[in-house]
């Protein structure tokens, strides 16, 4: 039997009369949760139209930054393990938006690199970033967003 896709929740939007949370107010991966879930639906919402994930723009990006690089060298810079980078790139490649080649440098490793199609599909992409990022940092000056940028950095390195 296949298995089955997970189906990710995400959190509800702030409604009026919830912001009695009482001590929870002071958790900082509550906050961190709830700017999540904001942040992740607005993307979602974002990429509807593109039929592509956060992973995948990811894996699209980098490839796009550095043509010819590895399966491995992708999964260490999207910090994921090989086996999911395996899954991302095996769909993208299904799109047709990457290809995969023997490596010049080291005839062990395939080789990753974009089509046509998926510089245009990063392309749109880049565009619904763009669109994306205009939202969030709509909600600090441009002096909070490197701050934040600097504190969310602290607790993922």
């Amino acid at each position: 039997m296949p298995r089955q896709k997970e189906i990710l929740t995400i959190t509800t939007p702030h409604v009026a009369g919830d912001e009695d949370i009482g001590e929870i107010r002071n958790i900082v991966g509550f906050h961190i949760r709830l700017a999540h879930g904001a942040v992740y639906r607005h993307f979602t919402e974002t990429f509807a139209q593109l039929d592509l994930t956060q992973k995948q723009v990811s894996a699209l990006w980098l490839v796009d930054d550095h043509p010819g690089i590895a399966q491995t060298g992708l999964a260490q810079r999207m910090r994921m393990d090989r086996a999911t980078t395996m899954a991302i790139v095996n769909r993208l490649e299904a799109k047709g938006y990457l290809v995969r080649r023997k490596s010049s440098s080291d005839g062990r490793k395939q080789a990753l690199n974009l089509t046509a199609p998926g510089r245009k599909a990063l392309s749109t992409a880049k565009r619904a970033i763009q669109q994306h990022e205009r939202w969030l940092k709509s909600r600090f000056s441009e002096k909070e967003v490197l701050k934040l940028i600097e504190l969310l950095t602290r607790i993922h390195e």
